[in-house]
């Protein structure tokens, strides 16, 4: 690590059986990871829980944990359908109030497919629907935070310079952040494993989107080759993007600070806690 760069915490998703801060942060705990990102509603379904204030109030209070929330997968501003956009408002607005009260830093969101329809009309839905959202949120956040999509279908960004248009229709709004993903980038064809290709990409995005709007990666390695549009995450060092990416991602300057959450696959603390681990070593050599 360099010594002018701020060191990135490094955490996880995490499951929130028992309670949204005591089965989070327990697990949290028991892998080391420094930073959660949590579910707050189905990841697969639209109902909208309300929250429990007195588990709210625990993860609220750890500031030393940074908190982001991952809305629901169903959430779509690009589908077609009238009801499925409709839902994906509400998904959003509770996911923002949600991660409000338990201090989230910011509010993931896929950017979604256009489905049946042209690209345009998609992205006009975005700025209708999106837009107003991102005027509902207080000065003290959580940010709305775009993720990059692994470039399979009709999905409205894939590559970060893709990330362009959003940004247009969405005025700059100082609320929109983004969430790298390292498997979608791969997958969606940032030659990562490159000798160059992290410089690239993060070249790329600032150019795009300016600096300072990365807020979070999603460390995850790729189990398929670079362009495969195929969105199967593995764990670090063991796919096609390896351990050097990683690495320079995380001594990239517009990379210090941001905290990294892995998604990569485990049933259990052991192979998540050796992720981290991985990722806490190439930090700190």
């Amino acid at each position: 690590m360099t010594s002018s760069s701020i060191p990135s915490p490094i955490g996880a998703h995490v499951p929130v059986a028992g309670g949204l801060a005591t089965g989070g942060l327990k697990y949290a705990a028991e892998i080391g990871a420094e930073t959660v990102q949590v579910f707050v509603s189905n990841p697969r379904g639209w109902a909208l829980p309300e929250g429990r204030p007195a588990e709210d109030a625990k993860l609220r209070e750890r500031t030393d944990v940074p908190v982001f929330v991952h809305a629901p997968y169903l959430v779509n501003f690009g589908s077609p359908s009238a009801a499925t956009l409709e839902k994906s408002v509400e998904t959003v607005r509770h996911s923002l109030t949600r991660g409000r009260a338990i201090g989230a830093r910011g509010v993931v969101v896929h950017t979604g497919s256009a489905v049946s329809q042209s690209y345009d009309a998609a992205m006009k839905q975005v700025h209708e629907h999106v837009l107003p959202l991102l005027e509902e949120i207080p000065e003290d956040g959580p940010d709305l935070l775009l993720e990059p999509m692994a470039g399979q279908g009709a999905m409205l960004c894939a590559l970060v310079t893709a990330l362009g248009e959003f940004f247009e229709r969405l005025e700059h709004h100082p609320k929109v952040g983004v969430c790298l993903d390292t498997c979608h980038a791969f997958a969606a064809g940032h030659d990562l494993a490159a000798p160059d290709g992290v410089d690239t990409m993060l070249r790329e995005l600032v150019e795009t989107v300016g600096p300072g709007r990365l807020r979070l990666v999603h460390a995850n390695d790729s189990k398929d080759v670079c362009g495969s549009a195929k969105d199967r995450h593995e764990n670090i060092g063991a796919g096609h993007i390896g351990e050097e990416a990683f690495a320079a991602l995380l001594r990239h300057p517009e990379v210090a600070g941001v905290p990294f959450v892995i998604e990569t696959p485990g049933r259990s603390a052991d192979p998540h806690r050796a992720d981290i681990d991985t990722l806490k070593r190439l930090r700190d050599r």
